[in-house]
């Protein structure tokens, strides 16, 4: 835990914003990796928010940044329910909002408009319910 505060201190400013994840090496054998996302700024409840899906698209974005740059890769990732806890997220918002963010993640857009940017929005509302 020293390590991931000495990192957000570092480069965070103190302060990691929901909707930003970083990967840090863990030094265990079975689970070298661990991508830190939160999502929320401090305890509290986030079910009417899109910070699930923020923090999912994130963790995905840093993991996929990770094997562009590392040699060591990461071949599996495991996720619990986002927001599910302390931020009182439903199992089902918060498991609508990680499968969209996968959706999107794994079909990249090639060229960016006004119109997908609306669509996408419409999509993942304000905790992903349409």
């Amino acid at each position: 835990m020293d390590r991931v505060q000495e990192y957000i201190i570092k480069n965070y400013r103190g302060e990691q914003p929901v909707g930003t994840s970083f990967i840090i090496e863990t030094e265990h054998p079975k689970h070298p990796f661990l991508a830190h996302t939160p999502t929320m700024r401090v305890p509290m409840a986030i079910s009417q928010t899109d910070n699930v899906y923020r923090a999912m698209y994130s963790m995905l974005l840093a993991v996929w940044h990770h094997n562009q740059q590392k040699e060591r890769k990461i071949i599996t990732v495991a996720c619990p329910g986002l927001g599910t806890m302390t931020g009182k997220m439903p199992f089902e918002r918060a498991a609508k909002q990680m499968a969209l963010a996968y959706k999107n993640f794994i079909n990249p857009l090639d060229k960016m408009n006004w119109a997908y940017a609306i669509a996408r929005q419409k999509a993942i509302g304000a905790g992903g319910d349409k």
